[in-house]
C-alpha cells in the first residue's frame, strides 16, 4: 500500500514539474514576443506573425518526433539529414518517375520510416548506443541523398503543380497548409504519447527500462517502434520543406538537429528520459522561432543569434536539471 502511495506520489510530483516548466516555456514565448514588439514595431503585423508559424512547420515536425526518442532517454542526431533523404525520395517519385500525389507523400514518409526503422534495429537489437547509431545514420542519409540524387536539386515545376499547390496553399485566414500539417501532426502525436499503450511503453521505457522489461514489455521492438514513429515525422518535415522550397534539396538538413532538440528540451522534455510533452514541444519550436525571427528583424548578426540560442538552451537543461535535484 505504501509503495503504491509512494509511485502515485512521484507520478503527480513528475507531472507538477513538467507542467510547470511548459508554463516557463510559454511565459518565455510571450516575453519575447512583446519584447521584440516594443524594440522593434513592425515585428508586430500578421504577415510577420504567419512568417513565424510557417518556418516553425519543418521544425516542430522534427521536435514533435525527435520528443518521443528522447522520451524513451534516447536520443536522435539523423533526424535532420534524415529530412533530405526523405525530400529526395519524393522528389525522384514525383518528379522523375511522376506519379500520383498520394504515392509521392507515401514515398516520403516511407523513406523517414525506413531510417528509423534502421536507427531503432541498430540501437534495439545491436545494442549501439543511440548518438553513435544516429551520428552514423546521420552521415549516411546525408550521403544517400546526395547519391540518389547525383547531388543536384530535383525541382517540382510542371510535372507536380499540385504538391506546391496544396501545401502552400492558403485556405485559412492566409496560413501556408504546411503549417495546419504541422499542427495535425503533433495532435496525433499528443493522442500517440496520452492515450495510448504506446506512449504508455514510451514513458515506461525512459522512467526505467528494466523494470518495464521484468513487467512482460517487448522492450526492444517497442524501442524501435518509437524510432519509427520518430521516423515517420521526419519524413513529415522533408515533405514540409520540400514545399516551401519548391524542390528536393540533397544537402538541405545538416544542423537541423539541433533545433529540434534543443525545442524539445526547451518545452520540458528532459534528456534523462522519461518526461516530456507534445504541448511543451510545440512552445519550445515557437520560441525558437520567434527568437530567431525578432533577432533577424532586430538585424542582429546571425553568429550572434547562434550565441543566444545557444545561451537559452544552456538555461533549458540547467532548469531541468534543477528540477530533477529538487525532486531528490
Amino acid at each position: 500500500m505504501q509503495t503504491a502511495t509512494a509511485s502515485t506520489s512521484r507520478i503527480r510530483t513528475l507531472a507538477s514539474g513538467e507542467y510547470v516548466q511548459r508554463l516557463l516555456a510559454l511565459g518565455a514565448l510571450i516575453i519575447l514576443l512583446v519584447f521584440f514588439s516594443i524594440i522593434a514595431p513592425h515585428f508586430a503585423s500578421l504577415e510577420n506573425y504567419r512568417n513565424i508559424l510557417t518556418a516553425t512547420a519543418s521544425n516542430g515536425l522534427l521536435a514533435t518526433g525527435v520528443t518521443f526518442v528522447i522520451i524513451t532517454g534516447g536520443i536522435d542526431l539523423s533526424i535532420g539529414t534524415g529530412t533530405a533523404f526523405a525530400s529526395v525520395a519524393l522528389g525522384i517519385v514525383a518528379v522523375n518517375l511522376g506519379l500520383p500525389l498520394w504515392l509521392d507523400l507515401i514515398a516520403g514518409l516511407v523513406a523517414g520510416g525506413v531510417v528509423g526503422l534502421i536507427n531503432g534495429a541498430l540501437i534495439a537489437k545491436l545494442k549501439l548506443p543511440p548518438f553513435i547509431a544516429t551520428l552514423g545514420m546521420m552521415y549516411v542519409t546525408i550521403g544517400m541523398a546526395q547519391v540518389l540524387s547525383d547531388v543536384h536539386p530535383i525541382y517540382f515545376t510542371d510535372p507536380q503543380p499540385a504538391f506546391n499547390g496544396f501545401f502552400m496553399g492558403n485556405p485559412v485566414a492566409g496560413i501556408p497548409n504546411t503549417v495546419w500539417v504541422m499542427f495535425g501532426g503533433a495532435f496525433v502525436a499528443w493522442i500517440l504519447l496520452n492515450k495510448t499503450v504506446f506512449g504508455r511503453y514510451t514513458f515506461a521505457l525512459g522512467s526505467n527500462e528494466e523494470a518495464a522489461r521484468l513487467s512482460g514489455v517487448n522492450v526492444d521492438r517497442w524501442k524501435a517502434l518509437v524510432y519509427v514513429v520518430c521516423g515517420v515525422f521526419v519524413g513529415l518535415a522533408g515533405i514540409v520543406l520540400s514545399a516551401r522550397s519548391s524542390s528536393a534539396q540533397p544537402s538541405q538538413g545538416q544542423g537541423y538537429e539541433l533545433d529540434a532538440i534543443a525545442a524539445a528540451v526547451i518545452g520540458g522534455t528532459s534528456l534523462a528520459g522519461g518526461e516530456g510533452s507534445i504541448v511543451g514541444t510545440m512552445i519550445g519550436a515557437f520560441l525558437i522561432s520567434t527568437l530567431r525571427t525578432g533577432l533577424s528583424v532586430d538585424n542582429v548578426p546571425q553568429q550572434w543569434q547562434y550565441v543566444i540560442t545557444g545561451l537559452v538552451v544552456i538555461g533549458a537543461v540547467w532548469l531541468d536539471i534543477q528540477r530533477r535535484r529538487s525532486r531528490a
